[in-house]
């Protein structure tokens, strides 16, 4: 019987979404008395294991479900919602729905609501640091109202509890409502998966689980500001941008392949080099940018090209 909706290569994903929770457990488990070394340790690997997770597992989860049954996309999501610290279901509001439709747009108003434009001044990008620090901040300050809507307000309007979101669920009513009940499981599992880690070991849940999530989102924000800094969003064939270092792709299922994931968000993360062929033409014909760095690092490409400034010259000088 066919259980994966694309691929079976998914199931190294799949499996990495279990040890995930499983490193977690153990980590909180064998957490006994505080020290420098052991506190960074455990800081540094589940910082890393949430990091990976949202920028590969959880995010090509959400372009793509593995699952062909969507009780078992359902069981994924609410899993990976304990290990990022966010709800899967709110992700692909926010990320599908919103930053693949505008792309980091630099309009007026703003639509991307993650765009490295918002709080620029002068059509500039924001600063790394208000960028990276504010959003990991807020994120993880949002986690709480989030969690007490799930488990507590479930008669209040989701809208109070998540501005923004309702322009962003289907407009199909049945729809709607499997978005709506998924948005709120992924939230409770987020507060079960809280509580059993307090229960386990209060010291390292408050000392290591919540840290680590907000060093996550911080990485996170440094990720996404890298994918888009310099590019220009008035292009679909140059809004973002691209690295194609073999063992970092080979690595992270083709993560570096984003010029092409904006192009064709739907298309499954093993075909990305092919789409890369495929616009080939297309990417000669104007001028991009290809970092040669991961985005993760992509400070280090401190000559990259700011392709938005172009752009802004081309529309105000007259012709």
């Amino acid at each position: 019987m066919k259980i994966w909706k694309y691929s079976t290569k998914d199931s190294i994903m799949f499996i990495f979404s279990l040890l995930n929770i499983i490193i977690s457990i153990m980590m909180a488990s064998f957490w006994h008395d505080f020290s420098i070394s052991n506190w960074l340790f455990n800081i540094v690997i589940l910082s890393f294991l949430a990091t990976y997770n949202i920028i590969v597992i959880s995010h090509f989860f959400s372009h793509t479900p593995w699952f062909i049954s969507p009780t078992m996309n359902s069981f994924v999501s609410m899993l990976n919602s304990i290990n990022i610290g966010q709800s899967i279901q709110a992700y692909q509001f926010t990320h599908v729905r919103n930053h693949h439709k505008y792309h980091n747009d630099n309009g007026n108003p703003i639509k991307d609501s993650s765009s490295t434009f918002l709080g620029g001044k002068e059509g500039k990008h924001n600063t790394l640091l208000n960028y990276a620090i504010l959003g990991g901040l807020n994120t993880l300050y949002k986690m709480i109202p989030h969690m007490l809507w799930a488990v507590f307000l479930w008669g209040k309007p989701f809208s109070q509890y998540d501005h923004g979101f309702e322009k962003l669920i289907s407009k199909i009513e049945v729809n709607k409502n499997k978005e709506l009940i998924q948005l709120r499981l992924d939230r409770l599992a987020m507060f079960v998966g809280l509580v059993f880690f307090f229960i386990l070991s209060w010291q390292w849940a408050l000392l290591c689980y919540l840290p680590s999530l907000l060093v996550t989102f911080i990485l996170v924000n440094v990720q996404n500001y890298y994918e888009h800094y310099g590019a220009n969003p008035e292009n679909q064939f140059s809004n973002s941008v691209s690295y194609y270092g073999k063992l970092y792709n080979l690595l992270t299922f083709n993560d570096g392949y984003h010029q092409e994931h904006h192009i064709s968000g739907n298309t499954h993360w093993s075909l990305l080099p092919k789409l890369r062929e495929r616009y080939a033409s297309k990417f000669k014909e104007q001028e991009r940018i290809v970092s040669p760095v991961p985005a993760i690092v992509g400070f280090l490409h401190n000559k990259r090209k700011m392709l938005h400034k172009d752009q802004e010259i081309k529309i105000r000088t007259p012709k």
